[in-house]
Protein backbone atom coordinates (compact mmCIF):
# COMPACT_ATOMS: atom_id res chain seq x y z
CA UNK A 1 0.00 0.00 0.00
CA UNK A 2 1.25 3.47 -0.87
CA UNK A 3 1.36 5.94 2.02
CA UNK A 4 -1.10 8.19 0.19
CA UNK A 5 -3.61 5.33 0.07
CA UNK A 6 -3.31 4.80 3.81
CA UNK A 7 -3.60 8.55 4.36
CA UNK A 8 -6.77 8.65 2.28
CA UNK A 9 -8.28 5.75 4.23
CA UNK A 10 -7.54 7.44 7.56
CA UNK A 11 -8.71 10.89 6.52
CA UNK A 12 -11.97 9.74 4.90
CA UNK A 13 -13.14 7.61 7.83
CA UNK A 14 -16.01 9.20 9.71
CA UNK A 15 -18.22 8.29 12.64
CA UNK A 16 -21.49 7.18 11.06
CA UNK A 17 -24.75 7.52 12.98
CA UNK A 18 -27.22 6.89 10.16
CA UNK A 19 -27.29 3.65 8.23
CA UNK A 20 -29.21 2.14 5.36
CA UNK A 21 -31.70 -0.55 6.36
CA UNK A 22 -29.72 -3.20 4.49
CA UNK A 23 -28.35 -6.09 6.49
CA UNK A 24 -24.59 -6.36 6.83
CA UNK A 25 -22.89 -9.64 5.82
CA UNK A 26 -20.94 -11.25 8.64
CA UNK A 27 -17.78 -11.85 6.59
CA UNK A 28 -16.58 -8.21 6.40
CA UNK A 29 -17.29 -7.74 10.10
CA UNK A 30 -15.28 -10.85 10.99
CA UNK A 31 -12.49 -9.72 8.69
CA UNK A 32 -12.38 -6.35 10.43
CA UNK A 33 -12.24 -8.02 13.84
CA UNK A 34 -9.48 -10.38 12.68
CA UNK A 35 -7.43 -7.38 11.51
CA UNK A 36 -8.17 -5.62 14.80
CA UNK A 37 -6.51 -8.46 16.69
CA UNK A 38 -3.21 -7.46 15.07
CA UNK A 39 -3.20 -4.16 16.96
CA UNK A 40 -0.31 -3.47 19.34
CA UNK A 41 -1.12 -4.61 22.85
CA UNK A 42 0.47 -4.89 26.26
CA UNK A 43 2.67 -7.97 26.62
CA UNK A 44 0.92 -9.53 23.60
CA UNK A 45 -1.78 -10.44 26.12
CA UNK A 46 -4.47 -9.70 23.52
CA UNK A 47 -6.93 -8.89 26.28
CA UNK A 48 -9.88 -8.20 23.99
CA UNK A 49 -13.07 -10.05 23.20
CA UNK A 50 -15.80 -9.11 20.74
CA UNK A 51 -19.48 -10.00 20.71
CA UNK A 52 -21.18 -9.27 17.39
CA UNK A 53 -24.88 -8.54 17.88
CA UNK A 54 -26.83 -8.92 14.63
CA UNK A 55 -30.32 -9.35 16.09
CA UNK A 56 -31.96 -5.95 15.65
CA UNK A 57 -34.47 -6.51 18.43
CA UNK A 58 -31.57 -7.26 20.77
CA UNK A 59 -29.79 -4.08 19.66
CA UNK A 60 -32.95 -2.12 20.42
CA UNK A 61 -33.08 -3.71 23.87
CA UNK A 62 -29.53 -2.51 24.53
CA UNK A 63 -30.48 0.94 23.29
CA UNK A 64 -33.54 0.98 25.54
CA UNK A 65 -31.50 0.41 28.70
CA UNK A 66 -29.10 3.18 27.64
CA UNK A 67 -31.98 5.55 26.91
CA UNK A 68 -33.46 4.78 30.31
CA UNK A 69 -30.21 5.87 31.97
CA UNK A 70 -30.09 9.01 29.83
CA UNK A 71 -33.68 9.88 30.80
CA UNK A 72 -32.85 9.41 34.47
CA UNK A 73 -29.71 11.55 34.39
CA UNK A 74 -31.30 14.34 32.35
CA UNK A 75 -34.21 14.50 34.80
CA UNK A 76 -31.90 15.49 37.66
CA UNK A 77 -31.87 19.18 38.64
CA UNK A 78 -28.12 19.21 38.02
CA UNK A 79 -28.84 18.77 34.30
CA UNK A 80 -31.05 21.85 34.01
CA UNK A 81 -28.25 24.43 33.45
CA UNK A 82 -27.09 22.56 30.33
CA UNK A 83 -30.29 23.42 28.45
CA UNK A 84 -30.19 22.50 24.76
CA UNK A 85 -27.26 20.12 25.26
CA UNK A 86 -29.46 18.02 27.52
CA UNK A 87 -32.32 18.02 25.00
CA UNK A 88 -29.93 16.93 22.25
CA UNK A 89 -28.55 14.15 24.44
CA UNK A 90 -32.07 12.90 25.19
CA UNK A 91 -32.82 12.77 21.46
CA UNK A 92 -29.56 11.11 20.44
CA UNK A 93 -28.38 9.15 23.47
CA UNK A 94 -29.44 5.82 21.99
CA UNK A 95 -29.08 6.55 18.27
CA UNK A 96 -27.44 3.16 17.71
CA UNK A 97 -30.81 1.41 18.05
CA UNK A 98 -31.14 1.55 14.26
CA UNK A 99 -27.74 0.01 13.54
CA UNK A 100 -27.83 -3.33 11.65
CA UNK A 101 -24.86 -4.59 13.70
CA UNK A 102 -23.50 -3.68 17.11
CA UNK A 103 -20.16 -4.99 18.34
CA UNK A 104 -19.66 -5.18 22.10
CA UNK A 105 -15.96 -4.75 22.88
CA UNK A 106 -14.84 -6.45 26.07
CA UNK A 107 -11.62 -6.11 28.04
CA UNK A 108 -9.95 -8.70 30.23
CA UNK A 109 -7.77 -7.35 33.02
CA UNK A 110 -4.08 -7.03 32.16
CA UNK A 111 -1.32 -6.52 34.70
CA UNK A 112 2.24 -6.02 33.57
CA UNK A 113 5.20 -7.16 35.64
CA UNK A 114 5.53 -3.59 36.93
CA UNK A 115 1.86 -3.55 37.99
CA UNK A 116 2.24 -6.81 39.89
CA UNK A 117 5.37 -5.68 41.73
CA UNK A 118 3.84 -2.31 42.62
CA UNK A 119 0.72 -4.03 43.99
CA UNK A 120 2.90 -6.09 46.33
CA UNK A 121 5.06 -3.12 47.31
CA UNK A 122 2.35 -0.61 48.28
CA UNK A 123 1.57 -2.26 51.64
CA UNK A 124 5.16 -1.54 52.74
CA UNK A 125 5.77 1.66 50.79
CA UNK A 126 2.79 3.99 50.31
CA UNK A 127 4.96 6.33 48.23
CA UNK A 128 4.51 4.05 45.22
CA UNK A 129 0.82 5.04 45.09
CA UNK A 130 1.66 7.93 42.75
CA UNK A 131 3.31 5.48 40.34
CA UNK A 132 0.27 3.18 40.48
CA UNK A 133 -2.08 6.10 39.84
CA UNK A 134 0.00 7.22 36.85
CA UNK A 135 -0.14 3.72 35.39
CA UNK A 136 -3.89 3.52 35.98
CA UNK A 137 -4.35 6.79 34.13
CA UNK A 138 -2.64 5.24 31.12
CA UNK A 139 -4.06 1.76 31.70
CA UNK A 140 -2.16 -0.63 29.42
CA UNK A 141 -5.07 -3.01 29.02
CA UNK A 142 -7.49 -0.27 28.00
CA UNK A 143 -4.97 1.26 25.60
CA UNK A 144 -4.55 -2.15 23.98
CA UNK A 145 -8.28 -2.51 23.38
CA UNK A 146 -8.47 1.08 22.12
CA UNK A 147 -5.79 0.30 19.54
CA UNK A 148 -7.83 -2.69 18.37
CA UNK A 149 -10.96 -0.55 17.99
CA UNK A 150 -9.02 1.93 15.86
CA UNK A 151 -7.92 -0.87 13.54
CA UNK A 152 -11.45 -2.24 13.50
CA UNK A 153 -12.96 1.06 12.36
CA UNK A 154 -10.39 1.53 9.61
CA UNK A 155 -10.93 -1.95 8.18
CA UNK A 156 -14.71 -1.52 8.32
CA UNK A 157 -14.31 1.74 6.41
CA UNK A 158 -12.02 0.11 3.86
CA UNK A 159 -14.85 -2.35 3.13
CA UNK A 160 -17.46 0.37 2.68
CA UNK A 161 -19.01 0.06 6.13
CA UNK A 162 -19.58 2.87 8.59
CA UNK A 163 -19.05 2.50 12.31
CA UNK A 164 -19.13 4.60 15.45
CA UNK A 165 -17.00 4.06 18.54
CA UNK A 166 -19.27 4.56 21.54
CA UNK A 167 -18.50 4.79 25.24
CA UNK A 168 -21.72 6.63 26.10
CA UNK A 169 -23.59 3.31 26.48
CA UNK A 170 -21.36 2.52 29.47
CA UNK A 171 -23.98 4.45 31.44
CA UNK A 172 -25.81 1.12 31.28
CA UNK A 173 -22.73 -1.11 31.52
CA UNK A 174 -24.20 -3.47 34.10
CA UNK A 175 -27.49 -3.83 32.23
CA UNK A 176 -25.83 -4.49 28.88
CA UNK A 177 -23.43 -7.00 30.41
CA UNK A 178 -26.41 -8.79 31.90
CA UNK A 179 -28.22 -8.84 28.56
CA UNK A 180 -25.11 -10.26 26.88
CA UNK A 181 -24.39 -12.68 29.72
CA UNK A 182 -20.80 -11.44 30.02
CA UNK A 183 -18.70 -13.80 32.18
CA UNK A 184 -16.71 -12.59 35.19
CA UNK A 185 -13.27 -11.31 34.34
CA UNK A 186 -14.46 -9.39 31.29
CA UNK A 187 -15.70 -5.80 31.19
CA UNK A 188 -17.65 -3.97 28.53
CA UNK A 189 -15.57 -0.93 27.50
CA UNK A 190 -17.23 0.16 24.24
CA UNK A 191 -19.87 -0.55 21.63
CA UNK A 192 -19.22 -0.16 17.92
CA UNK A 193 -22.29 0.31 15.74
CA UNK A 194 -21.90 -0.85 12.14
CA UNK A 195 -23.86 -0.55 8.91
CA UNK A 196 -23.90 0.76 5.37
CA UNK A 197 -23.54 4.55 5.67
CA UNK A 198 -26.55 6.70 4.91
CA UNK A 199 -24.79 9.99 5.56
CA UNK A 200 -21.51 11.69 4.67
CA UNK A 201 -20.46 13.81 7.66
CA UNK A 202 -17.48 16.12 7.41
CA UNK A 203 -15.00 16.97 10.12
CA UNK A 204 -11.93 19.14 10.41
CA UNK A 205 -8.78 18.61 12.43
CA UNK A 206 -6.49 21.01 14.23
CA UNK A 207 -3.26 21.79 12.34
CA UNK A 208 -0.53 19.43 13.43
CA UNK A 209 1.48 22.46 14.55
CA UNK A 210 -1.07 22.96 17.34
CA UNK A 211 -0.77 19.47 18.75
CA UNK A 212 2.92 18.58 18.46
CA UNK A 213 6.07 19.81 20.13
CA UNK A 214 9.72 18.77 19.96
CA UNK A 215 12.32 18.44 22.69
CA UNK A 216 15.52 19.16 20.78
CA UNK A 217 17.89 20.04 23.58
CA UNK A 218 19.28 17.97 26.38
Amino acid sequence: MELRDLENLIKTRRSIRKWKKDSVPEDPVLRAIEMATWAPNGGNHQNWKFIVVVNRDFIRRMADVVQSKVETITSWPEAAPFGEEVDRWKRNGSFFRNAPVCIAVLMANYESLADQILKLRIAKDPSVRSIIEARQLGNSGLQSVAAAISYLLLVLHAQGLGGTWMTGPLLAKAEIEELLNIPKGLNLVALVSVGLPDESPTKTRKPVSEVVGFQRSG
